[in-house]
């Protein structure tokens, strides 16, 4: 009974997913995939890779090609079929039949199994498993925007209601020198600026707070007064106070980005506990002393958790000020006047950029957090 049992197809998660392929993949090329149908030139080379895509389906929910060859192969198909898709599918713009979008599903039940088998290689080098890692959510990604791609396009959505990614790529290319421009003046100078001075400032202050008791319970809820304030509230009154150009935008930014800094400071400064406080006591050390060679090292990734946080606010706050008045360029600016425009693939490259802009900049903070805090827990394996 045991080896029967053993010999049994293993419907597990990749299983089910190759059978998801190959119900789908069947149901596109039984179905007419475009109205008018496709056509003698383009269903063929769908028909192949769907149709490799389903004998592997097959294959893998019996239980065979589980390996990392296997896998490899299961994704170049799906980078084919999913290439071919885009091709064809610009060809038929707003034609798209059940067919088409069986083989859609297909293609990304198809991504779907060679993430999920990336996800559990084991045995690769060092170098070889970041790659790994690193790949993982790049092909997750990218997944999402061909199939963006393939809904708009297939399904002939309006351009003013969602642009497709084709159409957002090209205005990034052919816009560089505006796109420029609107990053130096909202991110380089108004985001840095205010994050700089917000974050320094409420370092500043929680060592005061902790120095001299009494202000806990004066500051702390004046801050969380502040953090309370609308955006949209403050940003024309800032705007009123320091002009229209930059500095209103940081001011935005440092009112954003003390509460969080200064809460998990105050709370990391608090983190080193009884024992490690009396060891510094019996070497008769000072109270800058502890501060600087115990408590701050140990309130290090509170402060760093309020950096990363900080990191996203801060582009949120200026880009939300620039709807309240600012000279003529700006990554807010450029959205409101364009959304009135009806030029919705600018907005959506704006909105790329600044995406992009705070992800690395995300991503800078996460480095050199990992970097200044390498002894502690979370940052180990």
């Amino acid at each position: 009974m045991s080896s029967i049992a053993t010999s049994r197809p293993r419907f597990d998660t990749p299983a089910r997913l190759a059978i998801g392929v190959l119900v789908f993949a069947v149901l596109g090329l039984t179905g007419t995939a475009f109205q008018p149908d496709l056509g003698s030139l383009d269903l063929p080379r769908l028909s192949i890779v769907v149709t490799v895509l389903a004998i592997l389906g097959v294959r893998y929910s019996l239980g065979f090609a589980r390996h990392r060859l296997g896998d490899v192969i299961i994704g170049l198909v799906t980078i084919l079929s999913a290439w071919f898709l885009v091709e064809t599918v610009g060809n038929h713009q707003g034609l798209a039949a059940p067919g088409f979008w069986f083989l859609t599903i297909a293609t990304w039940f198809a991504s779907w199994l060679f993430v999920e088998r990336m996800a559990h290689w084991r045995g690769l080098s060092p170098f070889a498993q970041k790659l790994v890692n690193l790949a993982i959510p790049l092909i997750f990604g990218i997944t999402l925007l061909v199939l963006w791609q393939l809904v708009v396009v297939g399904a002939g959505i309006p351009q003013v209601l969602l642009p497709s990614p084709g159409a957002i790529g090209t205005r990034l290319v052919s816009s560089v020198p505006v796109l420029w421009a609107d990053f130096q003046q909202t991110f380089l100078k108004a985001v840095l600026a205010g994050y700089a001075i917000g974050c320094g400032s409420a370092f500043v202050v929680a060592i005061l707070i902790d120095r001299v008791p009494f202000l806990r319970r004066g500051l702390l809820p004046i801050g969380n007064l502040v953090s309370a304030l609308p955006i949209i509230g403050v940003a024309p009154i800032m705007v009123m106070w320091f002009g229209f150009d930059w500095p209103s935008k940081a001011a935005v930014v440092i009112i954003m980005t003390f509460f969080p800094m200064l809460v998990n400071t105050v709370a990391g400064l608090a983190a080193a506990d009884a024992m490690q406080k009396d060891l510094m006591r019996t070497y008769a050390a000072s109270y800058w002393q502890t501060l600087i060679k115990l408590r701050l090292p140990m309130a290090l990734p509170f402060i760093f958790n309020a950096l990363k946080i900080n990191s996203t606010l801060a582009m949120i706050g200026a880009i939300v000020a620039e709807f309240f008045g600012t000279p003529i360029v700006g990554m807010g600016f450029r959205i409101s006047t364009e959304v009135g425009r009806m030029n919705l693939d600018m907005v959506w490259a704006e909105i790329a950029v600044a995406a992009l802009a705070g992800s690395l900049f995300y991503a800078a903070v996460a480095l050199i957090e990992r970097i200044a805090t390498f002894w502690h827990p979370s940052q180990r394996g």
